[in-house]
């Protein structure tokens, strides 16, 4: 099935919506994103995803070739990574790691 990215972000916001704290509004600029409390764990930007993760991972992603770092003009966000694949279940299952990520330490 080849979804659309907007339809692929759907999907993750539907999955995590009702995780406690959870909100949608946006990302970086106007890009929609999901957030716990107020910080942004997950974003669609140009039509990819981009979740933030320990940086560990973020690194584990890249040297797979799953991801590539955020950089926004010659910044490179650090733990921020795009995935490269348009994959419904592992967009959500990246989301679900940042969500724990980000909101770790607001969580019980």
């Amino acid at each position: 099935m080849n979804a659309h990215p907007e339809e692929l972000f759907d999907a993750v916001v539907a999955e995590l919506r009702s995780e406690p704290g959870v909100t949608l509004g946006t990302g970086f600029g106007q890009s929609p994103g999901l957030r716990v409390g107020e910080k942004i764990f997950a974003m669609l930007v140009g039509g990819e995803f981009v979740a933030k993760l320990p940086r560990e991972r973020c690194e584990e992603l890249v040297g797979d070739n799953a991801a590539v770092p955020l950089r926004i003009g010659k910044r490179e966000m650090r733990e921020w990574v795009q995935l490269t694949l348009h994959d419904e279940r592992r967009w959500i299952e990246l989301a679900r790691e940042a969500l724990a990520f980000v909101g770790g330490s607001s969580r019980s």
